[in-house]
């Protein structure tokens, strides 16, 4: 193998134009003599008993060349890489220069490399950071998920209300026929949950166990196409009817919950926890708004295969997320409509950030000249052990020192940015982005009014709280 030429091309590519010699090519179709043998009838020959000669003098010595040009073809690539230093980022594009003799032949290849990376800014650089607060509120709102999680329900003989959940059997008729997902039995149905049809809910309050009705609704215009704007019936039994029993918080609720003995102990603990959350968080949007900046300030000519392999690269993580939750992609993607090209035609500007961003940290650790120590990995395993609480040597077993080696150096990286970077207080809203937040725009939900009576709770616990 001879490289004939190097050439930088731009998005940076590299066109290698190779050389394979007689004597490697000869080699190849040797090989390739011998796999292709057996498929050869030649007469008076048993299958792949004929000899190469008889064989290419009935076809032509050229019977052998293409799957010899396979064979020697990545030897060479790689051989012709490894020569130049190059570090390839991609399939290589491969095309034939002049023909292909006995003699050998000569093949171009424009594979993408790494892109030479020129950091720009890097130090001394400034993001917006919340200031963490924690309110009596959020205590309140930590409390009443632990409250809704040891809330039980009771069957109770009177007349279900908003709040209670009513066990039924439910079928749905269209003109008189029933259709197809409107039927089910023992089914548990939270009234006020807005979790059915509208107007449904609605009409099972007042029943009770052992009442049966016909419920009358009409679809949203914009339900389901074969039910949009459609007046159905629906007949319900109720065979039960199960109130909360909300469990008190007192101190009884603290020791039942918690490892604490009273309300005030485990209310002062939540508070350190959310703050704890929060603060992580602040910091981890702080360190995220910093690399975004070193990634927009570096120059490199970032080629497309990079890009395209991170588009991949997301694609398959949100097949996983759909796969573990246990629906086939396939079905996904038939059920919601969407296109796996268009995915990944959205997924281009995320991954092109993605690329810059892991770009910009390998910068970094070469200009910083950032290393881990054995000691600081043998710590870093440690640490995964003493935190999922398993043995030392099975988080070994699972994760190899290199992968711990990359996430230290990594994180020593994004520390010489958020270290000397100043964090500055966040533009107040204005009264119109105030109103579109309220709006819930980009798909948040509207925070929800407090009532008089939860507005007195919440003053009552945060009395409790301080």
């Amino acid at each position: 193998m001879t490289v004939k030429n190097c050439e930088k091309l731009e998005k940076s590519q590299v066109a290698l134009t190779v050389e394979v010699s007689a004597e490697e090519f000869e080699a190849a179709v040797e090989k390739a003599y011998q796999k292709m043998r057996k498929k050869i009838n030649v007469p008076g020959f048993r299958p792949g008993k004929a000899p190469r000669k008889v064989i290419e003098g009935m076809y032509g010595a050229e019977v052998f060349f293409e799957e010899a040009m396979n064979n020697a073809f990545p030897e060479a690539y790689e051989a012709a890489v490894k020569e130049q230093d190059l570090q390839v980022v991609g399939y290589p594009s491969v095309e034939l220069v002049g023909e292909c003799t006995k003699e050998g032949f000569t093949f171009k290849a424009v594979a993408p490399v790494y892109p030479e990376v020129t950091l720009g800014e890097y130090k001394g650089l400034s993001a917006p950071k919340d200031e963490v607060k924690v309110t009596a509120a959020d205590v309140d709102e930590r409390l009443k998920e632990l409250t809704d999680r040891n809330t039980r329900l009771e069957s109770v003989d009177r007349e279900a209300k908003e709040g209670d959940t009513a066990v039924i059997d439910f079928e749905g008729f269209l003109d008189g026929k029933p259709f197809e997902g409107g039927k089910g039995e023992k089914h548990s149905l939270e009234l006020g949950s807005h979790s059915f049809v509208p107007g449904f809910e609605e009409q099972v309050v007042g029943m009770k166990a052992g009442d049966e009705k016909d419920i009358d609704i009409t679809f949203p215009e914009d339900y389901h196409a074969d039910l949009a704007g459609k007046a159905v019936v629906f007949k319900v039994k109720v065979h039960e009817v199960k109130e909360k029993q909300v469990p008190a918080l007192d101190d009884e609720f603290a020791k039942d919950v918690s490892e604490f003995d009273t309300l005030k102990d485990l209310k002062a603990d939540l508070k350190k926890k959310i703050t704890e959350e929060r603060q992580k968080a602040a910091d981890r949007a702080f360190e995220e708004a910093l690399m975004e900046q070193v990634a927009a300030n570096i120059t490199a000519d970032v080629p497309d295969a990079m890009i395209e392999a991170q588009c991949r690269q997301f694609l398959d993580n949100f097949k996983m997320q759909i796969a573990q939750q246990g629906i086939p992609y396939d079905q996904y993607m038939k059920m919601t409509g969407m296109d796996e090209a268009k995915l990944l035609e959205d997924a281009k500007e995320p991954a092109t950030r993605q690329v810059r961003m892991d770009l910009a940290m390998r910068a970094i650790i070469e200009a910083e000249k950032l290393e881990a120590t054995d000691e600081e990995v043998e710590a870093e395993f440690q640490k995964m052990a003493d935190e999922y609480n398993i043995d030392l040597e099975t988080v070994k077993k699972y994760l190899q020192a290199e992968q711990v080696k990359d996430q230290i150096i990594s994180r020593k990286a994004v520390a010489v940015v958020v270290d000397s970077a100043t964090a500055v207080k966040p533009e107040k809203k204005t009264k119109k982005s105030s109103k579109k937040a309220d709006e819930g725009e980009a798909g948040e939900d509207k925070p929800a009014k407090k009532s008089s009576k939860k507005a007195e709770e919440s003053t009552e616990t945060e009395k409790e709280a301080e």
